[in-house]
């Protein structure tokens, strides 16, 4: 019987095949830096508003403390956006006829909330509680960045499964002391402290759980902080 390939066609099948896994690896690494970049994270990509607010302005301009607006940061699991009254608080006595403001006067006048648009905005299916990151000493900086240096407010992590693993993991090197929680810089050790012990000793002293021993005789449970039900319904 005579023969249907030529000789060459194995040397060809092997290189199809070589060539095939590059081009598969060349493709998930595309997808995953497609999946990590600015566009569908949309990290570092300022949002439109209603209103432009300006935390720069605000926070380290003014002085004004993240707790004035975002009321319930420390009490439940959404931070809070402010109501038209917290704006018009002093808008109704300064800058009474600026044009960039007259969506906060129209909202007043017509008794309508401002329809921000979500910065910060995770799956409907992840949970996050802004109080248990507070009072476990969790800076509001860890998160957002240096909001107090943002003219418009932008994402300044992914929020990504893996970012947030990554504290989960080691929670220590994130921890500060409570009363910089919302001091947005990164967080300061005590002069002559090593920062790894430094925060250690603060996920004790606000009893941060990662691995939990079992009573005498059993084995060492999973970091909780990891638990898929941590942080998914």
């Amino acid at each position: 019987m005579a023969q249907i390939f030529h000789p060459s066609s194995n040397t060809l099948a092997k290189a199809s095949i070589l060539g095939g896994v590059f081009i598969m690896g060349a493709i998930a690494f595309a997808v995953y830096g497609f999946n990590a970049s600015s566009y569908p994270t949309q990290v570092n990509v300022a949002r439109q508003q209603p209103v432009q607010f300006s935390h720069e302005h605000h926070v380290s301009g003014l002085g004004i403390d993240c707790r004035y607006c975002h009321t319930t940061v420390e009490s439940s699991n959404y931070a809070g956006m402010p109501a038209t009254k917290t704006c018009m608080t002093c808008h109704s006595q300064i800058w009474t006829n600026a044009e960039i403001l007259e969506p906060v006067r129209a909202s007043w006048r017509e008794n309508k909330p401002l329809q921000w648009t979500r910065v910060h905005d995770l799956p409907d299916f992840v949970q996050f509680n802004h109080s248990i990151h507070v009072q476990k000493g969790v800076g509001c900086y860890s998160c957002h960045g240096e909001v107090d240096e943002m003219p418009l407010m932008w994402k300044e992590n992914s929020l990504h499964m893996q970012w947030c693993l990554d504290c989960h993991r080691d929670p220590a090197k994130h921890i500060r002391s409570r009363d910089e929680v919302f001091t947005m810089a990164p967080r300061t050790v005590p002069a002559g402290r090593d920062p790894r012990e430094f925060g250690e000793q603060l996920m004790k002293d606000y009893h941060v759980r990662t691995d939990i021993e079992r009573k005498a005789g059993f084995e060492k449970m999973p970091n909780p902080l990891t638990n898929c039900s941590t942080c998914h319904y």
